[in-house]
């Protein structure tokens, strides 16, 4: 299977209180105002929040997978995922899905158990 910017347009806009909204001439998706996706300028990637700590360990793993864009990525939480590199439907909505606990509000998290909070910050 090839994931296309229509899959996670779908998968995206399933999520809770979530929106699609051009910024930067892209769509971006957000929760409760907050962007937690946004399509790449072709299509064929998409970006996503992810921990900054985290990053190296992605991309190390599976760099045909997620990248940053250097000198453009390097101080934001956010990384960049190749969509032809996902598995399938499965992995697409993890990844979306771990993104959009990141930025939704704590009273949507708790409204929606399914969904699982993100990993508690250590501080």
């Amino acid at each position: 299977m090839t994931t296309t910017a229509d899959d996670v347009r779908t998968i995206a806009l399933a999520l809770p209180d979530t929106a699609e909204r051009l910024a930067w001439g892209q769509p971006t998706f957000r929760v409760a105002g907050k962007i937690f996706a946004a399509l790449g300028d072709d299509d064929t990637t998409m970006g996503v929040k992810c921990p900054v700590e985290d990053r190296a360990e992605l991309i190390a793993s599976e760099p045909e997978k997620f990248f940053v864009r250097k000198g453009h990525d390097d101080n934001y939480a956010w990384l960049r995922v190749r969509l032809a590199a996902l598995e399938d439907a499965a992995e697409l909505t993890a990844v979306l899905t771990d993104s959009w606990r990141q930025a939704a509000p704590r009273k949507l998290l708790d409204a929606h158990p399914e969904l699982g909070l993100p990993p508690a910050v250590d501080g």
